[in-house]
């Protein structure tokens, strides 16, 4: 009876499960981060990057007037149905909503990241992996994930849609 009720246990349906990757990709004067769905259909999709976790002091510079350093760029939709959260110059944080993000579906944002700290190892202007280390992305339901120091943030998601 034992071996009939485990059996029964582990042919249970689990939810599946599916993670989107993060990359960050260092771009003069233009940075991008690059999402893409590894796992299964998602329908609307939301996930706010957090730079305040990063040691480096990353910030998102959109004005030439504002705390960034030198060359700066405004937070834009390269690729998918996006839509971004206000940005200042200055802010540590940014949501991105995807609608429709399906299987294999990529989605693009273009920004200027500088790093506030004296000087990172590429200098104030450019990111390096290194730098961006320990940010974080964080799904609507709260799961985290935190890039690492290729640049690469793996963000887990509770499951799919039906």
């Amino acid at each position: 009876m034992r071996t009939l009720t485990l059996i029964a246990i582990l042919t249970l349906p689990l939810p599946a499960a599916a993670d989107v990757n993060v990359r960050f990709l260092e771009g003069a004067p233009k940075d991008q981060f690059i999402l893409t769905n590894q796992g299964c259909d998602l329908g609307a999709f939301e996930v706010t990057i957090n730079l305040a976790t990063a040691p480096a002091g990353l910030i998102f510079d959109v004005t030439g007037s504002g705390a960034g350093v030198e060359v700066y760029q405004p937070v834009e939709v390269v690729a998918g149905k996006v839509m971004l959260s206000d940005v200042s110059d200055g802010d540590q944080s940014l949501t991105l909503t995807i609608n429709g993000f399906d299987t294999g579906a990529t989605a693009t944002i273009s920004a200027d990241l500088d790093d506030t700290q004296a000087a990172g190892a590429l200098g104030q202007i450019r990111v390096a992996g290194s730098e961006i280390a320990g940010a974080s992305v964080v799904g609507a339901d709260g799961e985290v994930g935190l890039f690492d120091a290729s640049a690469l943030a793996v963000l887990p998601t509770p499951g799919c849609i039906g």
